[in-house]
């Protein structure tokens, strides 16, 4: 879908983009796959701020998304609607099963009303389809992908995203991630068919500040113009850094200093994501 452009009729619109939503279901979602959302303001049970900027925003109902699709195991689907999901950059599919049953996906790019989907073996390679790892050709782009049979699809899920079946080796299928890392999956870990839908989320334009705190996010200010009491880059002269290092409230270094360890599962990691070979 393109971009919708706004008027210059105001400072903040000039130059704001966003989301066209033809082709989306006008109709209110479906009441039964609702859920209240509880907002917590970035506080945890004493109400001290735990995390920052959040705070706000317009009042959102959960969408319940069904990320395993394992228990429906040849059974089609008729896709009842597109619809936008506020929680989401990815746009949401309303299913009607054979059987009765109603359940939201996340929707993939191509897809349209009327269509029909199915989770099986034997399954069409056909956007919204979810096969097995073992069961899907190298080389098709995928998305929605589990890490764990029967957990549902951990990854590969916000707009525009896909990743690429690379090879299979034996309890191992290697899926290139959009990060460009090559990681190792079990090959009975489900996988959809195709690419996530709405792929100019990237290419929004807030246009105001406005904009921002409908989204639930409060302002951010920079550590350079803090105490140094406050942050590691606060305190000097006009614009002074006293000479340290970019890096966090706490002290922890930013600009590419590397923070992840976990032994336990980087032995699935084929390539790494920030090595260009």
């Amino acid at each position: 879908m393109p971009l919708k452009e706004y008027n210059p009729t105001t400072p903040g619109r000039r130059g704001m983009t966003g989301a066209d939503f033809q082709g989306l279901s006008k109709k209110a979602p479906e009441k039964s796959l609702l859920s209240s959302k509880k907002r917590s303001g970035g506080r945890n049970h004493h109400g001290r701020i735990t995390m920052r900027h959040i705070g706000g925003g317009h009042k959102q109902r959960y969408r319940m998304i069904d990320f395993k699709r394992s228990d429906k195991m040849d059974i089609p689907a008729k896709v009842a609607a597109l619809e936008y999901d506020p929680n989401r950059s990815a746009w949401i599919a309303l299913l009607h099963f054979v059987d009765g049953e109603k359940r939201y996906i996340i929707a993939p790019q191509k897809l349209q009303e009327g269509q029909t989907v199915l989770t099986s073996e034997t399954a069409d390679i056909l956007p919204g389809n979810a096969l097995p790892l073992r069961c899907i050709p190298v080389g098709t782009n995928i998305y929605n992908i589990e890490l764990k049979v029967g957990r549902g699809g951990q990854l590969v899920r916000s707009a525009g995203n896909f990743g690429q079946l690379m090879a299979k080796e034996g309890k191992y299928a290697q899926v290139k991630l959009p990060s460009g890392e090559v990681r190792k999956i079990f090959i009975e870990c489900m996988a959809t068919i195709g690419e996530v839908s709405n792929p100019q989320h990237e290419n929004i334009s807030v246009g105001k500040a406005g904009r921002t705190r409908w989204a639930g996010i409060r302002p951010t200010v920079r550590g350079m113009v803090m105490n140094p009491v406050d942050h590691p880059h606060g305190g000097g002269e006009a614009k002074g850094k006293g000479g340290n290092h970019p890096s966090s409230p706490w002290g922890t270094p930013a600009k590419g200093y590397k923070t992840r360890n976990n032994k336990r599962t980087q032995k699935f990691i084929v390539k790494d994501r920030r090595k260009k070979f």
